[in-house]
């Protein structure tokens, strides 16, 4: 082997360790400066209840008390109105309201009140109802004005209340303001027709609150004359 190639075989070799020295220190600054770091982070977690109450209002209305049988009428408490409604029924008695005769129905009112009477009539006939200041027990005349006064006109007028009356099929209504303590008819005015057991009692009281009526099994007795008062119940 000549001289020079004996130098290019060191060179060569002197090439390679310096190679290799360099990466071996390069790998090991690596390693030595590499950390792994975990960073872990906790959120907080917030949790919101919301709880939701129900508020439940009892309104309790104290019922008034009525006698055995009776049935509140309808009435508006804010004005002190009762309203009275009749049937002239095809069904019982021919001469009726609601299907009683001869003042089995009686009607109590608080005294003061207004007083609304709607008729309607189902028989083919016409018939009214007429509120009277009576002043006999019961009608015992064709016209009703001989047994006392008419204060209140249903389907009918002054001048013609013995002949006209609501329709068949029709209805009329009207209202008597203020009522005054008493006994009274409702009472059909057309000729006989009172007579023959169209009429209700009507009985206004300062002992009554609440408006109501009763329907007995046999004719009234009541007297415009009598002095007790009715019963005081409502």
């Amino acid at each position: 082997m000549n001289t020079t190639a004996l130098i290019a075989i060191v060179v060569v070799v002197v090439v390679i360790v310096a190679a290799v020295g360099a990466y071996l220190a390069l790998f090991h600054k690596s390693s030595s400066t590499m950390m792994m770091t975990t960073t872990s982070t906790m959120l907080p977690t917030t949790t919101t209840s919301t709880t939701s109450s129900t508020t439940t209002t009892t309104t309790t209305t104290s019922s008034v008390k009525l006698p055995p049988g009776a049935s509140e009428l309808p009435y508006n408490p804010n004005n002190k109105t009762v309203f009275i409604y009749l049937v002239v029924s095809v069904t019982g008695p021919q001469f009726n309201y609601n299907g009683t005769s001869y003042g089995q129905m009686k009607i109590y009112v608080p005294a003061g009140w207004n007083v609304m009477v709607i008729l309607t009539n189902d028989q083919p006939i016409p018939h009214n109802a007429n509120i009277v200041l009576n002043d006999t027990l019961t009608p015992n005349s064709p016209n009703i004005t001989q047994d006392g006064k008419i204060l209140l006109y249903v389907g009918d007028n002054p001048s013609d209340y013995y002949s006209n009356g609501v329709p068949s099929q029709g209805t009329a209504s009207a209202m008597l303001t203020n009522i005054q303590p008493g006994y009274y008819w409702i009472a059909c005015g057309v000729y006989s027709h009172a007579e023959s057991g169209m009429w209700v009692d009507l009985i206004v009281s300062n002992s009554v609150s609440v408006p109501y009526s009763i329907i007995s099994s046999s004719a009234s007795t009541t007297t415009s004359t009598s002095t007790s008062s009715p019963p005081s119940w409502g």
